[in-house]
């Protein structure tokens, strides 16, 4: 008897633990999307607010850190964007994960960044405010091959 009582127990911490962390994967994938709308809309101030001091983020055409990524709002041209296929993971509960793909139409300096990516961010809390300190996009291949761009 004693032994059913404690996995009811387990059961019913375990499920008030899932409970609790469903919010948080929501507010995540909709701080991220609100990050992207805000990049779209050029709202510089209200981007870098999302912003870590030391953010780095790893795209095909380099490596950014905070002032180069806020370089590229003014140069790119974010003309629409679809986010999907969310996958949120807090290894801690000051850390998350989320990788999900994009499709978006883009331009920068001429070039056309338009395509399907795979994407993942890495959110960090700190003062009670959750700051991105990475991010990255890397093309996806239709045949297979390993990305180029």
């Amino acid at each position: 008897m004693k032994k059913y009582i404690a996995y009811t127990v387990v059961a019913f911490f375990a499920a008030a633990v899932v409970a609790i962390a469903a919010p948080d994967k929501e507010k995540a994938i909709a701080r991220e999307k609100d990050a992207w709308q805000t990049f779209k809309d050029k709202k510089a101030d209200e981007f870098r607010k999302y912003l870590a001091a030391d953010f780095r983020g790893v795209y095909g055409d380099g490596i950014y850190n905070l002032a180069k990524q806020m370089e590229d709002l003014q140069k790119m041209e974010l003309k629409s964007f679809a986010l999907s296929d969310f996958d949120v993971v807090f290894p801690d509960g000051d850390t998350v994960i989320l990788t999900y793909k994009v499709t978006m139409q883009a331009m920068r300096d001429g070039k056309d960044f338009s395509g399907d990516y795979n994407s993942g961010s890495v959110w960090r809390k700190s003062k009670d405010a959750w700051h991105a300190v990475y991010h990255s996009n890397v093309v996806q291949q239709k045949d297979g091959a390993p990305a180029t761009q």
